[in-house]
């Protein structure tokens, strides 16, 4: 979690994020029998609790050891320095937070992926006897113990029970925080208002609710939107054929040539090239919902080999044959194994110290922004293809909810300058990825403690690092700013809201989400001023074209790399902070000009003749900087 430097008074009741989180007085008596207030010890959210605390020595890769104790609750590791630190350990950095001299260390269980013990009894070298945690978000932790008192299997197994709670029968955390906000960021996403926006339903397209009870396929949401000619039955026939009965719906219409992004899952065709009369005609019926195109063009995400091996399973791709007015093209972009393997090659040489030597060899040798810039490429491609009118877009890989995704929501973020504001790109997560079920919680584990899952992947964090790529290269056309992405990646991983827990829609009702959990976007809209890019300029219909060249992509420093003290760039941007207290000047400007203008005008006897408003009297006041 993002947390900046303090300068709290050790009295202090001081609030984290904003108004959510309680500082309480929580007295204890420690095992040798000294009641410790623990007000300072540990803030604390509405609904989470203290479970222990325990003195360690934090193994610290950048300064090396420091005594510590560390505070355990159901939602958070807290560790709080008991050495006050000399100038030059005071270093910011998003780690920690520094008061009173102490360090600190603020990291949410559900961040949490491997909790290893380290060195046995006979261990004898120093603190080489304690715990070593591994985090999905970059950063490992290591603390050393005592080796008497069972200190570390009491402090193993408490980690291990609330870090892992599923496989322990407890529930998330999120299912537990009493957190209030002024907003509810599980209204922000309603599909029959956002369809509607799109000019949906039109005489071509309609909503069908054939999915209410998750019976067609229980990974897609209730609300589908399917051409006009296609039947209810026609559905049920094409599902059929589609892998997990993802069918082709659609997902974005331009609004000005009617073409199309529809998504789906492969066919299954097999070894034997089956072949579906239905499937192809609705592919055709698709294509026939814009007369001006004569052919539908087809993005299988995949590598051209990939998509044949799937035969052998029963799947496949949509051949020339049988679907004579779609044209296919692969586009080479690796599976969830391939990417979980390149973003662990990255965190080998970023953490904990950062391969200074060979350093573009090395991140060459990830592959990972060559897996980003197929990506992006795949987007530019559907993008380009439907603002040209030239042709409607059915995008698919193998099951339709990790790279599908990707490509589905970048074309979107490039094609519709709505997804670029903070409220526009909050609908489209929800839309594209949590409805239409990425596998959240097999992708990211939450609550469970197997680590070696397969099924564990950053397809998600990618999608975010291709949305930071194009914030780069268009600085004015996003309404977010860094920190917006960053945040949401922390609590992909945190558990504190349900937003991101589960992997489908049907399985979010069953649990019954929004009713016992409070959304991420609760807390990013209660406070937007925090999350929003001072150089955003609102421009309409206005299509970004990124440039998906090696060149021109890099390596995310404040996200990947943040973790460094030494790496760090500065924090906030100078240039975006001047901009900021340039256009807080110009508003203070303008209040006291309204407050010249209305002592003036009761003093004038003739009001007509006085201005009637600020930008009368003084028109380049409201200049945009």
């Amino acid at each position: 979690m993002n947390l900046r430097v303090s300068r709290m008074a050790s009295a202090s009741t001081s609030k984290y994020n904003s108004h959510s989180l309680e500082n309480e007085s929580i007295k204890r008596t420690s095992r040798d029998g000294v009641n410790r207030d623990l007000t300072e010890a540990v803030p604390r959210l509405p609904g989470e609790t203290l479970i222990t605390d325990k003195e360690v020595i934090y193994i610290c890769p950048f300064n090396g050891p420091i005594k510590g104790r560390v505070y355990i609750t159901n939602y958070r590791l807290y560790l709080r320095s008991l050495e006050t630190l000399s100038s030059h350990w005071r270093f910011e950095v998003d780690t920690c937070l520094f008061q009173d001299s102490s360090l600190i260390l603020d990291v949410p269980l559900g961040v949490i992926s491997r909790i290893e013990k380290m060195g046995g009894a006979t261990s004898r070298g120093e603190n080489s006897y304690g715990l070593d945690i591994t985090c999905k978000d970059m950063r490992n932790l290591r603390f050393a113990l005592k080796q008497e008192g069972h200190s570390r299997r009491d402090m193993f197994e408490i980690l291990t029970r609330y870090a892992f709670p599923l496989a322990h029968s407890l529930p998330l955390f999120a299912f537990l925080n009493e957190e209030k906000f002024n907003v509810d960021g599980w209204t922000v996403y309603n599909p029959v208002e956002e369809y509607r926006r799109q000019g949906l339903p039109n005489h071509h397209w309609r909503i069908t609710f054939i999915n209410k009870c998750y019976e067609l396929c229980d990974t897609y949401p209730a609300l589908l939107v399917v051409p006009y000619r296609a039947s209810d039955d026609d559905l049920r026939r094409v599902a059929t054929f589609r892998s997990r009965n993802r069918i082709p719906v659609l997902s974005w219409i331009h609004p000005e040539n009617k073409t199309v992004i529809v998504r789906c899952s492969q066919p299954l065709v097999g070894m034997s090239g089956k072949r579906n009369k239905d499937d192809e005609k609705y592919l055709d019926v698709i294509r026939e919902t814009n007369k001006q195109i004569s052919k539908l063009t087809i993005y299988d995400a995949r590598p051209s080999v990939n998509a044949v091996a799937n035969k052998a399973t029963g799947g496949g791709y949509e051949s020339d044959d049988a679907y004579h007015n779609a044209e296919l093209f692969f586009l080479d972009i690796h599976n969830i194994h391939v990417m979980r393997e390149s973003l662990k090659k990255v965190k080998d040489i970023v953490y904990p110290n950062v391969e200074e030597s060979h350093w573009l060899s090395s991140l060459e040798s990830t592959h990972w922004l060559e897996h980003i810039k197929l990506v992006l490429t795949g987007a530019i491609q559907v993008a380009d293809k439907v603002s040209s009118g030239k042709s409607s877009v059915l995008v698919h890989c193998s099951d339709g909810w990790d790279r599908t995704a990707q490509l589905t929501s970048l074309a979107m973020l490039m094609l519709d300058s709505f997804y670029r504001s903070i409220e526009g790109f909050e609908i489209l997560v929800q839309k594209e990825w949590i409805s239409f079920g990425h596998k959240f919680a097999s992708r990211i584990g939450h609550g469970d403690k197997n680590h070696t899952d397969a099924d564990r992947s950053p397809i998600f964090l990618q999608f975010i690092d291709c949305v930071w790529q194009m914030s780069k290269q268009f600085p004015t056309a996003f309404e977010f700013n860094e920190q917006f992405l960053i945040i949401i990646l922390d609590h992909l991983y945190s558990c504190r809201f349900g937003t991101f827990l589960f992997n489908c829609e049907s399985a979010r009702e069953r649990q019954k989400v929004t009713e016992r959990t409070v959304s991420l976007w609760s807390l990013i809209n209660s406070n937007k001023e925090k999350f929003k890019n001072p150089f955003y300029t609102k421009e309409i219909n206005r299509v970004l074209y990124p440039v998906a060249s090696m060149r021109h992509l890099e390596l995310w420093v404040n996200y990947y790399i943040r973790w460094n003290p030494r790496i760090k760039q500065q924090q906030p941007n100078p240039v975006e902070q001047r901009y900021m207290e340039l256009l807080a000047l110009r508003d203070e400007y303008i209040k006291r000009l309204e407050e010249l203008q209305l002592a003036n005008s009761a003093k004038l006897s003739d009001p007509p003749t006085s201005p009637s408003s600020p930008s009368q009297m003084m028109p380049h006041v409201q200049t945009h900087f």
